[in-house]
């Protein structure tokens, strides 16, 4: 069906109903992946521990992240500290050009359409399953069974790379083209993406972080974990339609101007904290391995 195309977009924001993981890949690329430098597990285990996650948790997480090769161990005495390796680096190197970037460009829109028509069968659910979560990713829809829909033409070349790497190309065909004069556009739009789910999720954003002012260099970095966190899933969920598609008064266009005001106005407390922590555990580490200790 067109509507199982659509992201999910839920109501529920709070860091504590999201995983160890996904939080723990927030501080990385926040924290870890600027300074170039290794962290202890009990730097990670105390930050996870600010958002109610178990250290039992946090260790999982550690371990996971580490068994898909975004991170290395090191043991130092009975100490462990964590390095991104390469790989790690340049997921987090990407995924924060795509947050800091997401909801600045308001170019103008040519009316171009890019269309991608291809279907699977029922009976390949897998196959189905990750060609929508892919699309869908990619910012495009689905106002009908088979057909996907897309108001950025420059994605041809990504929709043609998931295609081909799910073995779809050969019945894959796409058109790029303004919209006819049959049916209307306005309505094909909505029933290729959920706006007012996501616009209630931009209102959830903005109610949350308006007005926050955290006092102290621990509040700061907990707030700005949060809201990186928060913003990170927006890039998923929203297709950056032209304005011209948008409902009226588009709550994203208010949610991106708070989100990337407040990342700028916390963000220099809220690495100073960070070096403060790091630093202490590293001075700390220092004495333990001393001869005295």
């Amino acid at each position: 069906m067109g509507d199982a195309a659509r992201p999910t977009v839920s109501r529920r924001r709070e860091v504590s109903h999201t995983s160890a993981r996904s939080l723990l890949m927030t501080v990385l690329g926040e924290f870890v992946l600027p300074r170039g430098r290794p962290v202890w597990t009990s730097t990670l285990v105390d930050v996870l521990a600010m958002f109610g996650v178990e250290e039992k948790s946090a260790r999982q997480a550690l371990a996971r992240t580490a068994a898909e090769g975004w991170l290395v161990s090191e043991r130092v005495g009975r100490r462990v500290r964590w390095s991104l390796t390469p790989p790690g680096r340049r997921l987090l190197t990407e995924g924060a050009e795509r947050i800091y970037s997401f909801g600045r460009d308001g170019g103008s829109w040519d009316g171009q359409w890019l269309m991608l028509l291809v279907s699977v069968p029922e009976t390949k659910r897998d196959l189905r399953h990750s060609l929508r979560t892919r699309l869908t990713w990619a910012g495009f829809g689905s106002p009908t069974p088979g057909v996907w829909i897309s108001a950025d033409p420059s994605r041809q070349d990504e929709a043609d790379g998931i295609v081909r790497e799910l073995g779809l190309d050969r019945e894959a065909m796409s058109f790029v083209a303004a919209y006819g004069r049959i049916g209307d556009e306005d309505a094909m739009v909505s029933r290729a993406w959920d706006l007012t789910a996501l616009g209630e999720r931009y209102e959830d954003f903005i109610d949350e972080f308006t007005g926050l002012h955290p006092d102290g260099g621990g509040e700061v970095l907990h707030a700005q974990t949060r809201l990186v966190h928060e913003w990170r899933r927006f890039p998923f969920l929203d297709p950056q339609l032209p304005v011209r598609l948008l409902p009226p008064n588009w709550s994203g266009v208010q949610a991106a101007e708070l989100f990337h005001r407040l990342h700028v106005e916390w963000r220099p407390a809220a690495q100073r904290h960070w070096a403060l922590v790091t630093d202490d555990e590293e001075t700390a580490q220092i004495s333990q391995t001393s001869p005295a200790g």
